[in-house]
């Protein structure tokens, strides 16, 4: 709230007690000219210490222990404003000996009210600025929070970058001498795969459809890397290609199949990747086979899988999004990504 809406209401609050109080001293006998001066002389006073005071607590507060304070501050302001009220109405109704008499009588009430009326005020004013610093804390916490949540994220992003590209660029030095056509075709494919995934860095979310043409590109180093032995299959229902996923999700889910699918068996390798609709959630499953006998599955979970979930959990507060297991010899990632309804 800006110092003039502050202000504002301030005022507003004056001239309501103003009235009321007038009203009542009318109706015991003063007339209307005396009770109205005595009712906004009275609230001005108050308003304005009340004002001061609350004022300073914008740059000093209490703690809840320490909110005893504010009834010593209170009756303090009430007493100084109750003095020279006194002070003003001497002076100004010298002449009035009626009114100066029913002022002194009354001045006990009038300090307890003031007291009242400051205490009020001061209390409205404690509470407004605690609950705003409060409010400002849990927005910075809140702040703080995310960049570290969006910091983590981009990390795990670029932890996976260089792992591929040193891979990618030993593939490319093997073939430049004997096969130089396909080691400029690899650069050229590469070339592409990382301009997408610059393009991506700063999308939280893409569709499926964005996300498995930049698979392709990856498989398509990948199949140079490895020739005739990588086959891959890609089946996709048709109202999942616009359905959102956190992006360059897949890539190390893939590569984790490929690793564990070709490192420790012979012969060719087919990694199946599907896409369905369940539950409103996209569900992605990468299949890759394994040999039980040189693989051990249950650690090939790796910084790949490891990544993801992390990135999930970042993304949706949730660890059941990613799950693995193995059937006969075959080694199945699942990931479910939560969609709006």
């Amino acid at each position: 709230m800006s110092p003039l809406r502050i202000i504002l209401v301030y005022l507003g609050w004056a001239l309501l007690w103003s009235a009321v109080q007038a009203m009542l001293l009318w109706s015991v006998g003063l007339p209307v000219d005396v009770a109205v001066a005595d009712a906004l002389l009275t609230n001005l006073l108050l308003t304005t210490g009340g004002y001061a005071m609350g004022t300073g607590l914008r740059y000093y507060q209490p703690s809840i222990k320490q909110g005893a304070y504010l009834f010593g501050w209170s009756l303090g302001l009430a007493g100084i404003c109750i003095l020279l009220f006194d002070f003003i109405v001497e002076r100004a109704f010298s002449s009035n000996e009626v009114y100066l008499s029913f002022e002194s009588a009354t001045l006990p009430v009038r300090l307890v009210f003031a007291w009242l009326m400051v205490l009020l005020m001061l209390l409205m004013s404690w509470m407004w600025y605690y609950t705003r610093n409060r409010q400002q804390d849990e927005e910075r916490k809140a702040t703080t929070e995310k960049l570290a949540r969006e910091a983590e994220l981009n990390t795990l992003r670029q932890q996976l970058q260089p792992h591929f590209l040193f891979n990618s660029l030993n593939s490319i030095s093997a073939l430049v001498g004997a096969r130089p056509e396909q080691a400029r075709t690899m650069i050229h494919q590469l070339s592409e795969f990382l301009r997408g995934t610059l393009r991506k860095e700063n999308q939280q979310l893409v569709t499926l459809e964005d996300e498995l043409r930049h698979l392709e590109l990856y498989l398509e180093i990948e199949k140079v890397r490895f020739g005739h032995r990588l086959q891959t299959a890609i089946e996709v229902q048709n109202e999942t290609m616009n359905m959102r996923l956190p992006a360059l999700l897949l890539q190390p889910v893939v590569e984790n199949a490929i690793k564990f699918g070709l490192y420790d068996t012979i012969g060719d390798t087919a990694i199946n990747i599907k896409a369905t609709v369940a539950d409103h959630h996209l569900q992605l499953q990468v299949q890759n086979p394994y040999d039980p006998d040189t693989t051990r599955p249950n650690r090939g979970t790796g910084f790949g899988l490891s990544s993801v979930q992390r990135r999930l959990y970042l993304l949706y507060a949730r660890q059941d999004l990613l799950s693995t297991r193995q059937q006969d010899h075959t080694f199945i990632t699942t990931i479910k990504i939560p969609q709006a309804k």
